[in-house]
């Protein structure tokens, strides 16, 4: 049977190419679905609705026969479109949806809030969105003694909560590392020779080395022959603090580095301070004046955050003055005998008198105690200083403290070691 042009239906396949022959002459064979539509062709409603009727047959109306088809032709099934109608409905142009490769709520769904209208309703800014950065703390388990031992033995297990001595350490070392918002000096006095000076001062900065991490410098301010130098552990060189005054203009313009200065300083290795020593020699020239001590504080307070500054004999010294108006914190030194305790006595008279009364009402004392107690009346001691000072605290009889050799801070005794932590806990209270 012949077929007109008026006899052709034109139908949509699934693997029709993209091609219509509705498009007018010389248009774009890549037709544009409708807003709304899910698929690229359109075709009239009619044929929409023949297509609907099922693959069997098609009418014809110029016979009114149904002439039958052939099956279609096996093809993939077209991927499924970013957005897919509900199984079952038919979308706007009329062609059925292919089935969504998973259920509905399995498929990604854009989120697009009113953020104008919710910062507008609720007030939410930066910083709650920030807030996401605080980690709440975790609850301290024991790690020293025998709830530490359990602690490690029963692999983690066991986590039972500090006792009351390593509570007291964690408190300490958190003092210790607080942020003193600048720099700070810490300045240890007394008049007479042997009161522990030098060893305070050296304990001191290892004990906030060591927990704060370095930028910690202990500086002999003997206005002529020291001995923190001799204390401390050797380096590559033997300058001192002569040496530094001498080339202190390199320090004092913007090209001064930390690097620079380690020519001038000894480090302390694992104690994680520097020292500057004082002049080693008994002949070596005129006394350090209050501009010298001035002028090489300016210096090294550009490099470091807490100097703990050891002190001469001679309160009436032009550099010992200027130190004592340089102190954050007063740390008053002294070994467990009469003649020791008095000398510091008068010196906080001294200073009473000039006017620092309040540096001596916010200073520590600290009381070295020798290697037996016979003869030695403690309560005395105690009952004068806690009545002028703000903390009296004792530091237990160390032998490699008291042999006079360079100090090696990881032979320490951990009671020793614990002691000059309270001490410095004491110290940091006042920074």
């Amino acid at each position: 049977m012949e077929h007109t042009e008026e006899d052709t239906v034109p139908l949509h396949r699934p693997d029709a190419p993209a091609w219509s022959p509705f498009a007018p002459p010389g248009a774009n064979h890549v037709l544009s679905a409708p807003p709304g539509a899910n698929h690229v062709h359109s075709a009239p409603p009619e044929v929409n609705a023949q297509f609907a009727a099922g693959p069997e047959a098609v009418h014809n109306p110029r016979t009114a026969d149904h002439v039958p088809s052939a099956p279609p032709p096996t093809a993939t099934p077209m991927p499924a479109a970013p957005s897919v109608a509900p199984s079952g409905t038919a979308p706007a142009n009329g062609w059925p949806t292919p089935p969504a490769q998973g259920s509905p709520a399995q498929l990604p769904v854009p989120f697009f809030p009113d953020h104008a209208g919710a910062l507008e309703r609720i007030g939410v800014t930066a910083d709650d969105f920030a807030s996401r950065r605080v980690v709440p703390p975790r609850a301290p388990v024991a790690e020293t003694g025998l709830r530490g031992a359990l602690h490690r033995l029963s692999f983690g297990v066991v986590a039972l909560p500090p006792g009351p001595r390593e509570r007291a350490r964690q408190r300490a070392v958190e003092t210790v590392r607080r942020n003193f918002g600048g720099l700070r000096q810490i300045t240890v006095v007394n008049p007479k020779g042997g009161a522990g000076k030098t060893v305070a001062v050296l304990m001191l900065a290892m004990t906030f080395g060591r927990h704060r991490g370095g930028y910690v410098l202990a500086w002999d301010n003997n206005e002529t022959q020291g001995t923190l130098g001799m204390r401390a552990q050797q380096d590559f060189h033997v300058r001192t603090v002569r040496d530094l005054l001498r080339d202190l203009d390199h320090f004092k313009g913007p090209t001064g580095r930390i690097g620079d200065l380690s020519q001038y300083v000894r480090a302390q290795g694992g104690a994680m301070f520097d020292v500057l020593a004082s002049d080693e020699s008994a002949t070596a020239g005129e006394m350090l004046t209050a501009r010298s001590f001035g002028d090489l504080r300016e210096a090294v307070s550009r490099f470091y955050k807490l100097i703990v500054v050891d002190t001469g004999n001679n309160v009436r010294a032009e550099n010992w003055q200027s130190a004592i108006d340089a102190t954050d914190q007063l740390v008053v030194t002294m070994s467990a005998r009469n003649d020791s305790a008095e000398t510091a006595a008068r010196m906080l008279d001294h200073l009473e008198q000039t006017g620092r009364r309040d540096l001596v009402r916010g200073a520590v004392s600290v009381v070295s105690m020798p290697a037996h107690r016979k003869d030695v009346d403690l309560p005395a001691v105690q009952r004068h200083f806690a009545a002028r000072t703000r903390a009296v605290l004792l530091a237990p009889y160390e032998k490699l403290l008291d042999s006079g050799e360079p100090i090696r801070y990881d032979s320490l005794s951990k009671a020793s070691s614990a002691a000059w932590l309270r001490i410095g806990a004491a110290v940091a209270e006042g920074l």
